[in-house]
């Protein structure tokens, strides 16, 4: 089953943002950062069952190398993931329950 790939607006935002913040420690360090978000979701399209629901309808991917997941629920009747958020591990992802 080949699933399709959305996201809510706000992704590109928590993308920005922490884009510009990596820019700022390092300039360059901000495209390992997109690659590394890249290789994740390239890594969360063929199999997102394998990702257990974690609150909710949920689930959660962490990055690879820097310290950041996806939050991101299944739409089973569309085959769809949809990406909620982006967000540091160290961050309380509460507020993803609210997005729309």
């Amino acid at each position: 089953m080949a699933f399709r790939l959305s996201y809510f607006k706000a992704v590109k935002d928590d993308i920005a943002e922490a884009k510009k913040w990596y820019r700022i420690q390092l300039p360059g360090l901000e495209k390992r950062f997109a690659k590394d978000l890249k290789n994740t979701v390239n890594r969360l399209v063929p199999n997102p069952y394998a990702h257990a629901i974690r609150y909710e309808k949920f689930r959660i991917i962490h990055t690879d190398i820097f310290p950041y997941s996806i939050h991101f629920f299944i739409d089973d009747t569309v085959n769809r993931i949809v990406i909620v958020g982006i967000v540091h591990d160290s961050r309380d992802s509460s507020f993803l329950k609210t997005r729309k």
